[in-house]
Order: C-alpha cells, then sequence, then structure tokens
C-alpha cells in the first residue's frame, strides 16, 4: 500500500512534468505540443521552434527548476537554524553582498574611467565575489557568536551595509546604468544561458548535496540546540555547514537571475501545510518540487503576450499572502 506522502509525491511530480511542458509552450510565440515532443525527443522539428525550445525556452525552464528548487530549500534551512517561520535565504546577506558586487559592475561607470555593462560574465562574476565575501564573512562570525538570535543580527547588519554602499554608488551614476540595475533587481529567468547553467548547476547540486547530508541535524536542531547536542550533534559545524549550503544555493541562484523573492519563505510553510510533517526527510525533496513548480507557474504567468513582467511581481503575489496567513494564524 502507498502511504499519503507517496501519492502526494507522485501528484506532484504529474504536476512538475506539465508545468515544465507548459513553460516550454507558453510564450510570446505559442508551440503545439506535438512539436515540443519531437525537439525533446531529437526527432525532425521545424527550425524556428527548435531555436526557440532549445535555445531560449528550455534554460530558461531548467533555471526555474534550479531556482525554486534552490531557494525552497535554502529557506527551509534557514527557517529550521533560526527558529524562525519567517526567515528567508537571504536573511545573512549573501543577496545583499551579491547586490552590491552588481552594482559596482554595473554602476562603475559613473565614477570610473571604464565599464562592464553589457559583460554578462562580469555581472554573475561580480555577484558570486560579492555573495563569497559576505558567506566567508558570517561563517568566521558563527565560529565566534554562539548565540544564535546574534547571529541572525549580524547578518541583518551585513545586509543593511550592503544597501548603504548600494545607495552611495547610485548617487555617482548615470540614469541608464541605476536603471539597468534596478532591471537587475527585479529578476529574470531568461538571462541565464546554457554557459551559465554549466556552472550554475553544479553550485546548486553541490549546495543540495549539503542539505540532503544535513537532514538528520536538522530534525535534531528543530528541538532545539541544547537536546541536539544530547544527540551529539557537533552545533558549531552544523551550524556552518548550513550557512555554507545557503549561501551556495542562494548566492549562486542570484548571481545568475537577480534576487528573485518570497519564493524562499512561502514554499517551506506550504510544504509543510500540504505534506503535514516536520521531517526534512520528507520536506527536503517535498520543497524542491513545490518550488519547482512555483517558480514555473510564476514563469508562464510572466509570459503575457506582448509583454514580459518581472518574475519578482509574480513570486511576490503569491508569497506575500503567505506570510500574512502565518503572522494571523500565530497571533
Amino acid at each position: 500500500m502507498y502511504s499519503r506522502n507517496h501519492l502526494l509525491f507522485f501528484a506532484f511530480s504529474l504536476l512538475f512534468i506539465f508545468l515544465f511542458l507548459a513553460d516550454l509552450a507558453w510564450g510570446s510565440v505559442a508551440i503545439p505540443a506535438k512539436e515540443i515532443y519531437s525537439v525533446l525527443l531529437g526527432k525532425q522539428s521545424s527550425s524556428i521552434y527548435t531555436e526557440i525550445i532549445v535555445n531560449f525556452r528550455l534554460p530558461k525552464a531548467i533555471t526555474a527548476i534550479l531556482a525554486g528548487a534552490s531557494l525552497s530549500v535554502a529557506g527551509l534551512m534557514m527557517q529550521t537554524l533560526f527558529r524562525n517561520p519567517l526567515a528567508d535565504p537571504y536573511i545573512l546577506g549573501v543577496s545583499s553582498g551579491a547586490s552590491l558586487g552588481t552594482a559596482l559592475v554595473v554602476m562603475a561607470s559613473g565614477f570610473l574611467p571604464f565599464s562592464f555593462v553589457g559583460n554578462g560574465w562580469a555581472l554573475i562574476i561580480s555577484a558570486i565575489v560579492g555573495a563569497a565575501l559576505v558567506l566567508l564573512i558570517v561563517l568566521f562570525v558563527s565560529f565566534r557568536v554562539n548565540d544564535i538570535v546574534s547571529l541572525l543580527i549580524v547578518g541583518i547588519m551585513f545586509g543593511t551595509i550592503a544597501a548603504a554602499l548600494v545607495s552611495i554608488i547610485q548617487n555617482f551614476s548615470n540614469p541608464d546604468a541605476i536603471k539597468l540595475f534596478l532591471m537587475w533587481t527585479f529578476g529574470s529567468l531568461s538571462a541565464v544561458t546554457w554557459n551559465y547553467l554549466q556552472i550554475l548547476l553544479p553550485v546548486v547540486l553541490v549546495g543540495i548535496g549539503i542539505a540532503f547530508f544535513l537532514q538528520k541535524r536538522l530534525d535534531g536542531l528543530l528541538l532545539g540546540e541544547n537536546y541536539a547536542r544530547g544527540l551529539g550533534i557537533h552545533i558549531s559545524q552544523t551550524r556552518s555547514l548550513i550557512i555554507l549550503a545557503t549561501g551556495l544555493l542562494a548566492g549562486g541562484i542570484t548571481a545568475f537571475t537577480g534576487p528573485i523573492a518570497f519564493v524562499g519563505v512561502a514554499v517551506p510553510h506550504i510544504a509543510r501545510g500540504i505534506f503535514q510533517t516536520s521531517s526534512h526527510k520528507i520536506l527536503l525533496p517535498a520543497c524542491m518540487l513545490v518550488g519547482a513548480a512555483l517558480l514555473m507557474i510564476c514563469d508562464i504567468i510572466t509570459q503575457i503576450p506582448d509583454y514580459t513582467l518581472p518574475v519578482n511581481t509574480i513570486s511576490a503575489l503569491f508569497g506575500a499572502p503567505v506570510i500574512i496567513w502565518i503572522i494571523l494564524r500565530r497571533k
């Protein structure tokens, strides 16, 4: 007999496949289902449809899957680590570090004799370096600070400092550079090409691999650090691995797609509500499936005819009501 969770995973797997195919079919040019199957199976198909699917929509759909799964898993780990239902993947300032790195590159033309604007790799590398620097600082602090609340405050302060530096840079930048940076902050799945995916995919796999390695330790942390120590869990090491995995997942996704809000904070609660469990053995794959499905839905909605909406606007429409519901439920 199959359990309730097995049936739910099967249902979400079918939904995942349907949304993936719908994401390939929907857009400014509608593509028939038979053409999608032909392209995916390597059969003869229209050259125009092949070009659209292989070089544009397929990388975008894969990016939506990776981003949704990564941010959801990172959000789940942060909520477990801080025992805070409103914690998200960006709470430690990793996204702010990526934003600062991108701001330095995009808006450097305002006060430097050269500019990297238009160089996609320069934007990605700068965002990765910014996120990595904040991650290393937070990891260092985690070894020096035993109180988890203090670590949370330090992460928020790093984010505040990075945001302040971005504001200073904006004052020295021209309007075109500021507009380009603001567009980056809206989040975009379509800018990720196959070349970028070769870097993003390994980063995401390492981060998710660490998360699955920690699933029993995460269960122990749910009952408090004192109880976890009684189970033989090395708290400092576990905390550092959680921060490292979150930094890889949130920092990697932010570097390639820009910040995508609310997915990381909302999906873990949706997964808990659907699967009715706190076990990370179930919640980790559940968050991956639900997060990937949710971001593909957001991507499909953004592709309205003749317009392309920022993915952040749609994800906020899904995530914000969940956060309001959490606050009202907990009074």
